[in-house]
């Protein structure tokens, strides 16, 4: 059972109630879809502000790309991508939400005191062996995220027995660990890890089982936005030329249960997102 309430900056997320939108702020060169567009502190700041506008219930704002093939970024590097953007977005008198998108426990550390209120680790804790406890002390929630592998490596680790049992059994796992660490259980969300060390066909059952997923407790991050299986079905290999195909799979996973949706279209996944809880969250009456 979802404990029915998270706050962030004085903001309640009512689980259940209608679909909250991550909007993506990759401030890195080389992000698969957007790499290079808002990596200077001007271009971040204009596309946060527009990502807002456009009806963004968090900012995801990441320093390190997790495109398949990607190589880690050092530390220093991924600081002086994230922190200044965070500082600017909070000096500016932006109070929305930030979610700040690392596997490095001093990223996480210097953006929750830049103003950040959530960690998102696409490792699910498991990168630094520091990012538990680190986010236990900080007192923030976390997103831990189904991955093998690395970035480098994951399109190489996608033999499953039974994906969605693995992915179940994986997170489960990672949340017993993170609350043994002191990491409160209402402030745990999971993520799957669509495209992650997955194929086509593994993504899509992923979508299809989802409500298997839901059924550990935690609010469910769904990151479907613009990726390569949708361009798979699409025959479109441009990213950005993605927007419906992802519309659909948003669709699908309001359908089955997600609370949050990651997405870089946000106006557009906004208007997918009130039709979508209209249908299959609000009751009738």
């Amino acid at each position: 059972m979802l404990t029915p309430t998270l706050t962030l900056r004085n903001q309640p997320f009512e689980w259940g109630e209608r679909t909250y939108l991550m909007g993506v702020l990759n401030v890195t060169p080389d992000s698969f879809s957007d790499g290079g567009q808002f990596n200077t502190l001007p271009d971040a700041i204009q596309q946060a502000q527009f990502l807002i506008a456009s009806g963004a219930d968090i900012l995801d704002i990441g320093g390190q790309s997790t495109r398949p093939q990607a190589d880690p970024v050092p530390l220093a590097e991924e600081l002086e991508r994230v922190v200044p953007i965070i500082n600017s977005l909070r000096t500016s008198g932006i109070d929305i939400p930030i979610s700040v998108d690392t596997t490095q426990a001093a990223v996480a550390r210097a953006a929750i005191a830049a103003g950040a209120d959530l960690v998102n680790d696409i490792s699910g804790g498991m990168a630094d062996p520091n990012m538990l406890t680190t986010v236990a002390e900080l007192g923030v929630p976390i997103a831990l995220m189904h991955m093998r592998g690395t970035p480098k490596t994951m399109q190489q680790l996608t033999q499953y027995d039974d994906v969605v049992g693995e992915i179940y059994e994986f997170l489960a796992q990672r949340m017993e660990v993170a609350i043994a660490q002191g990491i409160a259980a209402d402030r745990i969300l999971l993520d799957p890890g669509i495209g992650f060390a997955k194929t086509y066909a593994q993504n899509l059952e992923i979508l299809r089982q989802l409500p298997k997923l839901h059924s550990l407790g935690a609010p469910l991050l769904v990151g479907t936005s613009r990726k390569s299986f949708i361009g798979h079905i699409l025959e479109q290999p441009d990213p950005k030329q993605r927007v419906w195909g992802t519309a659909a799979t948003c669709c699908a996973a309001i359908a089955n249960g997600a609370d949050i949706l990651r997405v870089h279209d946000v106006k557009e996944m906004s208007d997918v997102s009130r039709v979508a809880d209209a249908i299959w969250r609000v009751p009738l009456t």
